[in-house]
């Protein structure tokens, strides 16, 4: 197989990439751009009229480097490009075509974020949203804490029905679809957000002291699915992008004042440069920015665990 491209399709990709392999990737991406040896400038845009073009790249120095692309024409067959090249010859090694190579990368950036963040003995959830991204998001919770409920709302009483089935069967966790966000995020040690909603989906007075909150959707000035309530209640805020938080066009709510000065890097943390959680009644918010070249790093993952099978 040596100096072949090898190409993952989706079902490549989910009969591979499990939670822990996922998670451990992540944690070794956030300390490796932490320490300087991944190189992840903020994502890249073009607007081609109608839509644009976005391109995240990534360099794990001595090792590879690599980009992903993906375009907001929001075509029905719209499909993202992972592509991994050697970094020594130039060689691509490995490309991955469709969703779930980068659904799998933000859940796994969420579950290094519960692990580092969320209260060790941490074991209820509560998730609102329903799509790719808020299962990636319970998927990796599930690979760090013995969780033994799940509580779910979205606006489509069917799909939250079938998202806490999914859970049940799939994580072989207790699952219950709720009636209100506020009823699924009410008394639960960890909280995701993964919607599309462009105005506030909670409010933080929902939330019990010690909750660890992932935000996935939409954090701008001009959209978010949660409010400046959020931050203020928070008492630790993390990304895993600082570069990316501050370029975000309009800028992210939590790079902004008065919260950018409280904004930590998730790296940091991991690594142990700046504290993270301190106490029971803490309350953290992780802001996911899809940390550049994570995808690569997955990728290279997949390709070394995966390749020698074919």
């Amino acid at each position: 197989m040596e100096g072949m491209t090898v190409l993952f399709s989706d079902d490549d990709v989910a009969a591979a990439v499990d939670a822990p392999l996922t998670v451990a990737a992540m944690r070794d991406a956030l300390l490796a751009a932490y320490a300087g040896r991944l190189i992840a400038p903020p994502r890249a845009s073009a607007p081609l009229g109608g839509g644009r073009m976005v391109l995240t790249a990534g360099h794990l120095t001595g090792q590879w480097y690599g980009f992903r692309s993906y375009d907001t024409f929001g075509h029905p067959e719209s499909g993202q490009l992972v592509v991994l090249h050697d970094a020594t010859t130039g060689a691509v090694r490995a490309i991955a075509v469709g969703e779930e190579l980068g659904s799998r990368r933000t859940g796994g950036l969420g579950g290094v974020a519960v692990d580092a963040l969320a209260r060790a003995d941490a074991a209820t959830l509560g998730v609102v949203g329903s799509g790719r991204q808020a299962w990636t998001q319970v998927w990796a919770a599930a690979a760090v804490r013995p969780l033994r409920e799940v509580t779910v709302y979205s606006r489509s009483a069917a799909r939250r029905e079938a998202f806490a089935a999914r859970v049940r069967a799939e994580l072989g966790v207790p699952s219950r679809a709720v009636g209100s966000a506020a009823a699924a995020v009410r008394d639960r040690d960890v909280v995701v957000l993964a919607t599309t909603s462009t105005v506030p989906v909670i409010d933080a007075a929902d939330l019990s002291p010690g909750t660890h909150v992932n935000t996935v959707g939409f954090k701008q000035t001009d959209r978010h699915e949660f409010g400046p309530d959020l931050l203020d209640a928070a008492d630790l805020l993390v990304t895993d992008s600082l570069g990316q938080a501050a370029a975000y066009v309009p800028p992210m709510l939590a790079a902004v004042e008065p919260y950018a000065g409280r904004l930590r890097d998730l790296g940091a943390v991991l690594a142990g440069a700046v504290p993270g959680r301190t106490g029971a009644d803490q309350i953290s918010v992780f802001c996911s920015t899809g940390l550049a070249g994570t995808e690569v790093f997955l990728l290279d993952r997949l390709a070394r665990v995966a390749a020698p099978a074919r």
